[in-house]
This record gives C-alpha cells, sequence and structure tokens, in this order.
C-alpha cells in the first residue's frame, strides 16, 4: 500500500481531526506542511483550485475534505471502525453538525477580537492582517456567527456533548466514531492552539476528560515529506483504477463531461476536470498539471457543487 501523505498546517483543526483519524488507525503516514494563507501553489497543483486545509494524497489520488478522508481511511484500515455498522447513520449526521454547527460557533468565538489578539499577541502585525484577509476571502458570502451569538451557540453545543457523555466514555457509546473526531477538533482548536479562549470549556468537566481521552489516541506515525517530494510521488504514480460503483446522475452531466466542483460555502474555489466517477457518496474529477502529472481528485457529494463547463 502507497503511505498516505497529509498535506496540513499545525494549527488547522480540520486537520487535527484528520492527524487523530490516522493515529486510530494505528496508520504510518507522511507529513507535509503547507502555509495556512494563500498563496499555496503546491496545493493547487494537486487539486487544480481547492485549497482547504487538509488534503489526503495517495499516489495520484488526492482526496479533499475531511468527510470523505474519514471514509478513505475506513477502507485502508477498517478496524478499528470510524463507523460501526450499528451507528452508522447517526454517527455522520452528528459528525455533520459537529463540522458545521459546532465549528463555526467555536470558531467565532475562538476567533472573536479578544480570542485573536491573544492567537496572534506574539507575532507580527502582518501575520494577524494576512490570516484575516485570507479568513475574510475565503468566507465571502457566508453569514458568519457575530461573537456574542457564537458564544451563546458554543455554550449550548458544549452542554449538548456533556449530556451525550454523561453515562458513556464517548459520544455515541463505549468506543469512539467518527462522531467524536468531528465533534473534538474545533474543542481543540479553544483549548490548545488558543489556550486564552480556553475557559468556555470549564463549565463542562464531562467535556474536558473526554477531550483527553481523545488527544490520548495520539497522531499515529508520522515521517516529514516536502512539497516538492509529494508532488514527485503524484508525478510518478498513476490514479487508483476507479471502483465498480453505480454512476448516480442527479444532474444531467454524463460521465466524460468537462465539470467543475466546488464547495457550497467558505473556500469556494473551483477545481476543473473531466467527470470519471459520480457514485452515491463523491465525485471524481481526472485532470493534469505540469508538475504533478496526471491526477484524480475527490470530493464527498455533500457539501459540494457540480457544475458542467459550457463550451
Amino acid at each position: 500500500m502507497t503511505t498516505p501523505i497529509l498535506h496540513h498546517y499545525p494549527m488547522s483543526p480540520f486537520a487535527e481531526k484528520a492527524r487523530l483519524m490516522l493515529g486510530f488507525k494505528g496508520l504510518a503516514w507522511q507529513s507535509v506542511y503547507i502555509p495556512s494563507v494563500m498563496p499555496k501553489p503546491d496545493v493547487v497543483a494537486l487539486t487544480g483550485g481547492y485549497r482547504r486545509t487538509p488534503l489526503l494524497q495517495i499516489g495520484a489520488d488526492i482526496y479533499c475534505d475531511t468527510a470523505l478522508i474519514a471514509t478513505v481511511l475506513e477502507h485502508l484500515q477498517p478496524e478499528p471502525a470510524l463507523f460501526p455498522d450499528h451507528l452508522k447513520g447517526i454517527a455522520r449526521i452528528v459528525a455533520q453538525w459537529a463540522d458545521g454547527d459546532l465549528f463555526w460557533a467555536a470558531m467565532g468565538y475562538t476567533l472573536s477580537p479578544k480570542g485573536a489578539a491573544a492567537m496572534f499577541a506574539n507575532q507580527p502585525p502582518e501575520a494577524a492582517q494576512a490570516f484575516a484577509a485570507d479568513r475574510s476571502a475565503m468566507s465571502t458570502g457566508m453569514t458568519r456567527l457575530r461573537p456574542g451569538d457564537a458564544t451563546s451557540a458554543y455554550r449550548s453545543h458544549l452542554r449538548r456533548l456533556a449530556n451525550m457523555l454523561h453515562e458513556q466514555p464517548y459520544l455515541l457509546g463505549e468506543k469512539p466514531c467518527i462522531a467524536d473526531f468531528a465533534a473534538y477538533h474545533p474543542l481543540w482548536f479553544s483549548r490548545v492552539v488558543n489556550p486564552a479562549m480556553a475557559g468556555i470549556l470549564d463549565a463542562t468537566p464531562g467535556v474536558l476528560a473526554w477531550m483527553d481521552r481523545m488527544a490520548a489516541i495520539g497522531r499515529g506515525k508520522p515521517a516529514k515529506l516536502s512539497s516538492t517530494e509529494a508532488i514527485a510521488i503524484a508525478a510518478a504514480a498513476e490514479p487508483a483504477p476507479l471502483p465498480q460503483e453505480a454512476f448516480q446522475d442527479d444532474h444531467g452531466i454524463a460521465l466524460g463531461s468537462r465539470v467543475t466542483v466546488a464547495a457550497q460555502s467558505f473556500g469556494t474555489e473551483t477545481t476543473e476536470g473531466t467527470l470519471v466517477a459520480a457514485t452515491r457518496t463523491h465525485y471524481t474529477l481526472a485532470r493534469s498539471d505540469d508538475r504533478a502529472g496526471h491526477l484524480h481528485v475527490h470530493f464527498p457529494r455533500i457539501g459540494y457543487v457540480l457544475k458542467e463547463v459550457k463550451a
């Protein structure tokens, strides 16, 4: 098996979700640090435009969004399970809530003016300005929670997590599943990346104890790799054969069509390529890059918009 390559940066909350999932699976992986703000030329060489963090690379296959990355890791290493058979539906629903409502409440609180000032206190002013400008560009058109509203929502979400943990060690039972990894990473950002804002967690000690259990999972076995080396690995490989899954056409767009895929909100840069698969769960685009060669870029269906490129 080709060693998975995670393209990420240390303070990215969604990257922490992926790192912990790799640790949960006990996988060896290669770690490529990427910039936290644009420009990201090596990322775009692999994705064709998508710039959210993290990416998972396996040879010449590029997987976007941690929801899809979780599924890929489950196929690579089925046990321990992120999606236990008896919990598949509810685990995915809770994870989707955590990656959306919980995440944005946590970010609105942790990166409030007070939080941003604390996080960038020991960095040059231009670092904070660049980060703010980058995230503002990524959220064009989004309705973002104001700090007070985000704080109120965050407190409510934390109480709900505490209720779920009242009589069990993990959100849905005796073992962690995808719901735990999705709920953990926004709280990790408040507690670890910007500890000046971690006090909000003190009202839910059961949540803090659960966070300690999640952190103890660890991050697997990473080995450092440069982005140049990762691109060379992609260029030397060919995309894996596509699985024999049924084509699900919900758009009237035929396989072989020129298309774009973009996130519905936040980081809506498009990736353009040839549609070579559209299964029940994800899209696959074939594209070529001068440096990275022939690639397959994969996106989940939920949260992404597929459009045909008209001649």
